[in-house]
């Protein structure tokens, strides 16, 4: 009996997790501020104590709903009354801004010049001269401004105007036609024949993930042994 009670609450844990995670959305997972970062570890720390709870467990249950709830409120705020987010997520710091460290500013960041150095070169910045400003993001991440001499060159630094990438669409995957995909994009599985037939391949079983954008450009990759 108190086996199944356990197997009934680690369900019911993994499932208002799921639910929960899903419902604040994508930014548990990408780019988390201060605040997510902490919410989203007590709520999988509350979701674990939910798994083994066979006493009691409508009382993390509870505790998730809360807590998601809260998360998402405040997030609800931040975005429909701008000026509370410098006080729920915080503001950006300039840290360094033509050639000039800004010491009070590390401290506010609270960051010393290794940590700073480091995060540079994790960005490719090994001179400190070659940048020109320095932001610390509220998320912890640091966005750099190269100095316009080293900055990549780009083609309208070569008066050229190329034509525009268009994102890739998969059309086969593992041999099997994506007919919704080609739907989607207007072509039909003949056009799908003549692009094979073209590139001498018998038929999409072969064919480990082909890929198309709206230029028609048809992009494959064979299956190997």
């Amino acid at each position: 009996m108190n086996f199944l009670r356990l197997c009934l609450t680690a369900v019911l844990s993994f499932v208002t997790l799921f639910l929960t995670a899903k419902y604040m959305g994508h930014k548990q997972i990408s780019q988390l501020d201060f605040f997510d970062y902490i919410a989203g570890i007590t709520i999988g720390s509350i979701a674990a104590e939910m798994a083994t709870e066979l006493e009691e467990p409508w009382k993390p249950f509870v505790a998730m709903i809360i807590y998601g709830g809260a998360t998402l409120l405040l997030s609800i705020i931040s975005i429909k009354f701008p000026r509370t987010r410098k006080y729920l997520n915080g503001t950006p710091t300039i840290l360094m801004d033509n050639g000039k460290l800004y010491r009070e500013n590390l401290k506010k960041a609270k960051l010393d010049l290794s940590e700073f150095m480091v995060m540079c070169r994790q960005q490719g910045y090994f001179d400190l001269t070659n940048i020109q400003t320095a932001i610390f993001e509220y998320n912890g991440k640091l966005t750099i401004l190269p100095q316009s001499a080293q900055r990549p060159l780009t083609p309208n630094d070569m008066n050229l105007a190329p034509a525009q990438d268009m994102i890739f669409t998969e059309i086969i995957m593992d041999g099997r036609i994506l007919d919704d995909n080609l739907k989607r994009m207007g072509l039909n599985t003949k056009w799908l024949e003549n692009q094979l037939k073209q590139n001498h391949i018998c038929s999409a079983d072969d064919i480990f993930l082909a890929l198309c954008d709206k230029n028609l450009k048809f992009v494959y990759f064979m299956k190997t042994q």
